[in-house]
């Protein structure tokens, strides 16, 4: 039996201002309709268990409803407290299959890699398979076409002839003219970030070559509770596990493994770069998306999320545009990006962290406007669900129904509201905003008062046991 894990934990601020922290890369539909989750679920082999998904706190419930959306049923959501690289993250997976399987074989997955021929993936992961069922520790090589240095390398004892190959060394990011003696030697595959192995296979070498993360991650399973439909793990025991790859933990040191070569149309999605790879290009070499006007433009990228963009006489940049943002820079230097994510979690935090429109398990807000001790929010409620009761100690709040029936709980007092009907919730009063109806509730929030933050929020009761 194949389980696969898919690894969810990414942040992906090398896609900012697209990505953030709490709607990161593998969320959005960056590609298709569908996000590179849901497309990573997707394309999953028909004969595969239900897939075991690791991810942190704050993208617990996106995950859930995202594989919802597309009808794909999980096996578990577990829940790290911290990120601690893949190699803690697999072993958690090994360890928790364990408690309900046989020894089943892992098909470990990052969550927003890019694969577009899905049966040459397939055709490969039967390949290693068969070499995982004989205790070998998989891993597959995608066959660069360029001297790329934002990957790292698998040196392979490569046999054209041969399905898998025998592994002689891993490499970190190669600088441009490494990489090109990579490309022209023959003998290096992109280094996918795919694995495959028996779980109990895995958990030996991981416990013979770092032992502490094994323990860790024992422990924080062992002290772990369910939540909802979440495995929450032990905190503070997982605070003490080493941070480190399933590369460097574990490939690179044992002597069972074997690379397959992945010819899938394979992309990690990582960069601007790689993202541009991903789309068409006019006769000028450009790629535009969203409300974009171009007047003699060549070889640029322009993604224009809200507003419309103009771009007049210039070449070789990409322009990105948000609603709150607007990133400008040249192609050669795209992968600066981490520069400017850093200069503003320094500066303005919320910038990396959140987009204006902001996903909860009840639905999603979006600021319309902010300033001195005012904030207006849309706020939509999913059918059927409603938001915590909550009480705030420095803000009021004005609600205005636009559509749907809403039910209000204000003080002791309970009563519903439709289309252009209004509320006040005074500050300190104990409230709930609740959607009894089976089609979306849309209103308009305005807060005003002293502080507005989110973290002005004190939940009495939360149907999704948020703190």
């Amino acid at each position: 039996m194949i389980i696969p894990v898919i690894l969810a934990g990414g942040s992906g601020t090398r896609l900012w201002p697209l990505s953030r922290k709490l709607l990161p890369k593998q969320f959005i539909s960056l590609v298709n309709k569908t996000s590179l989750f849901q497309d990573t679920l997707l394309r999953l082999p028909l004969e595969s268990a239900d897939p075991i998904i690791i991810c942190n706190e704050e993208h617990r419930f996106i995950a859930a409803e995202q594989a919802r959306q597309i009808n794909k049923k999980l096996n578990s959501i577990i829940l790290e407290p911290t990120g601690k690289n893949t190699a803690p993250a697999i072993t958690l997976a090994a360890l928790r299959t364990l408690y309900d399987f046989d020894d089943p074989i892992l098909l470990v997955l990052p969550a927003d890699h890019l694969i577009n021929n899905k049966l040459a993936f397939h055709e490969a992961i039967i390949t290693a398979k068969s070499l995982a069922e004989k205790n070998h520790l998989v891993t597959f090589g995608v066959k660069p076409n360029k001297p790329e240095t934002g990957y790292g390398y698998i040196e392979a004892e490569v046999n054209h002839k041969a399905e898998h190959f025998n592994i002689k060394s891993f490499t970190e990011k190669p600088d441009k003219q490494n990489a090109t003696k990579y490309l022209e030697s023959g003998n290096y595959l992109w280094n996918s970030g795919i694995f495959i192995f028996k779980a109990s296979i895995f958990l030996d070498e991981i416990n013979k070559f770092e032992p502490k993360i094994f323990s860790c991650c024992e422990k924080s399973l062992q002290k772990g509770y369910k939540d909802l439909d979440f495995l929450r793990i032990d905190s503070v025991e997982f605070a003490k596990c080493p941070n480190q790859s399933v590369d460097y933990a574990v490939m690179e040191k044992t002597q069972n493994a074997k690379v397959v070569p992945l010819d899938a149309d394979w992309n990690d999605v990582g960069s601007w770069d790689a993202l541009i790879d991903t789309k068409d290009i006019d006769q000028n070499g450009n790629t535009i998306e969203g409300d974009v006007i171009l007047d003699d433009v060549q070889n640029t990228y322009i993604n224009s999320s809200n507003n419309l963009v103009a771009a007049i006489g210039v070449s070789d940049l990409i322009i990105v545009e948000t609603k709150d943002a607007l990133l400008v820079t040249s192609k050669k230097n795209s992968s600066k990006i981490k520069n400017i994510v850093n200069q503003l979690k320094a500066s303005h935090k919320n910038l990396t962290e959140n987009h204006p429109k902001v996903y909860r398990p009840w639905g999603h807000y979006e600021s319309i406007d902010i300033g001195l001790n005012f904030h207006v929010k849309r706020i939509l409620v999913n059918p059927k669900s409603k938001l915590s009761l909550q009480k705030h100690k420095h803000r009021s709040e004005h609600w205005v129904i636009i559509s749907g029936i809403a039910r209000i709980t204000c003080h002791e007092e309970t009563y519903n509201l439709e289309k252009n009907q209004s509320t006040y919730i005074p500050k300190g009063a104990l409230h709930r905003l609740e959607n009894i109806s089976d089609k979306p509730l849309e209103i308009i929030e305005i807060q005003t008062g002293s502080y507005l933050g989110e973290d002005d929020i004190i939940r009495i009761q939360d149907d999704y046991n948020r703190s």
